[in-house]
């Protein structure tokens, strides 16, 4: 099983027949890159998705995530324009969900109480199922791909932030991050024979705020057997 994420280092947009200048993943100024307080979106709301059931557990996942209502230009009745509201919040396809939301929320199939999988601000991307990990091994593990920090300080935790990698068990504990601070996952995959995670992260090595070939690239794995997932580091050249 592989799972590949395609990263974007540089985000560039033309304007007037000029390029403009990148825009940066990381601004290095002193103070807390986490986001405790920021302003509401008046056009959301809090939703969360029909409960998901992994095939081999025993806890339903509720996704969390915004509802937004997008003004469009077209008349209806008299008015000027008229509003279209989305209530999908992810996407599933039977081991992994995709999505840009807010949390997952872990509730025994057996229990009508709901605990979430962090109380802080983050934004998950992907949410996948190790099945074979699980059928061979008898540990249910989750891999997350996802952002935890505003490290472009704009004052937003979104898909414009540094992507980390994190672990769980399949009833959302011990919710473990993998990748360092400031390094932008790349990409993982899992070897079965080893029953080990291997991931790459890239390292802004000279500080521009950007990521480029100029930079450092780590190679990392985690045994996922272990009690406590400890993370190696390991040279392929």
């Amino acid at each position: 099983m592989k799972r590949i994420i395609a990263s974007l280092f540089i985000v560039t947009a033309l304007a007037s027949c000029k390029q403009e200048k990148a825009t940066p993943k990381v601004i290095y100024e002193e103070g807390k890159s986490k986001v405790e307080n920021t302003t509401r979106d008046t056009a959301s709301f809090k939703v969360a998705d029909l409960p998901i059931l992994m095939e081999g557990t025993n806890y339903l996942i509720h996704p969390i995530g915004d509802v937004r209502v997008y003004d469009t230009d077209s008349k209806a009745y008299g008015s000027s324009k008229t509003n279209q509201v989305s209530y999908a919040i992810s996407n599933y396809n039977r081991f992994e969900i995709t999505g840009y939301f807010d949390n997952l929320n872990f509730q025994h199939i057996d229990s009508s109480s709901v605990k979430p999988l962090t109380t802080d601000k983050i934004q998950i991307q992907t949410a996948t199922y190790l099945e074979a990990i699980a059928l061979k091994t008898k540990k249910q593990i989750f891999v997350y791909t996802l952002v935890d920090s505003d490290t472009n300080k704009d004052g937003k935790i979104n898909q414009n932030d540094i992507k980390s990698l994190y672990l769980s068990t399949a009833d959302g504990e011990n919710f473990t991050k993998l990748s360092e601070e400031f390094q932008e996952l790349i990409d993982w995959n899992i070897v079965e024979a080893q029953n080990r995670l291997y991931f790459r992260c890239i390292e802004d090595f000279n500080k521009n705020g950007a990521f480029d070939k100029n930079d450092k690239v780590h190679y990392h794995y985690v045994n996922l057997l272990d009690n406590e997932w400890k993370v190696e580091v390991y040279m392929p050249k």
